[in-house]
């Protein structure tokens, strides 16, 4: 990865994501960027950001994770760099020359074999505050704003960085497409970004077949997860 270092940080949402990305580095001989997990959501991650002083400006900061698409063009599994993300009809945009060395770095065979996309597409994408769970809004979502997945952090991380003059570029899995209805998790998620595992227990038995279909794209998106850190980072995409 020495074409486009030095990464200072890599922000990924607690739990399960920031597991499958310190997996992926785990094997990483040399220099490694200090992971951080965050919480998730708009409204924890802006507080937890504003609380700390762990990047100077000039920095270049990897936003990692998973996200769902909002188009028809992404299925589990493929790989997304975002170009913009979009919040309440406004746009910040995502560092232009950190995002096209990380898609160049794309073009060799061993990253290509971890997902479809040769190389990954570039998206705009939308951050909400609340879980997108139904396929129906997923489309609509799609033909009304233009954009192609969706996150929780994304918007607010880049206008918090783009104004303290840190780069920034977002590189995510897609976990959940926009053909099938996922559980609405959004009561699982509490104040302060974490989940609360008895409402998303609940959540989930109320939509048994909606909740295999996540957890089963959620796995193979946080195995792409792991496998793309750890080949970005192995040096092994150098030639």
């Amino acid at each position: 990865m020495s074409n486009f270092l030095p990464i200072n940080t890599i922000l990924v949402p607690q739990g399960a994501e920031y597991k499958a990305v310190c997996r992926g580095l785990s094997g990483v001989t040399g220099s490694i960027p200090t992971v951080v997990a965050i919480p998730v959501g708009i409204k924890p991650l802006l507080k937890y950001l504003q609380q700390g002083q762990f990047l100077a400006p000039k920095s270049r900061v990897l936003i990692m994770g998973l996200c769902g698409s909002l188009s028809d063009r992404y299925t589990v599994g493929d790989i997304v760099l975002y170009q913009d993300c979009i919040y309440q009809g406004q746009q910040q945009e995502c560092d232009r020359t950190f995002t096209a060395q990380l898609h160049s770095a794309f073009s060799t065979d061993a990253i290509n074999r971890v997902s479809t996309n040769s190389p990954p597409n570039l998206v705009k994408a939308l951050t909400s505050d609340r879980v997108i769970w139904s396929a129906a809004e997923k489309r609509r979502l799609s033909k009304t704003l233009a954009a192609d997945v969706v996150d929780m952090e994304g918007f607010t991380a880049l206008e918090f960085f783009n104004t303290a003059g840190v780069s920034v570029a977002i590189l995510r899995v897609v976990s959940d497409d926009c053909q099938y209805n996922i559980p609405d998790l959004t009561s699982a998620i509490n104040s302060n970004g974490s989940l609360n595992p008895f409402p998303l227990a609940m959540a989930m038995l109320r939509q048994p077949l909606a909740a295999i279909r996540l957890i089963r794209g959620s796995l193979t998106a946080l195995k792409v997860l792991e496998e793309v850190t750890n080949l970005l980072f192995s040096g092994s995409n150098q030639k």
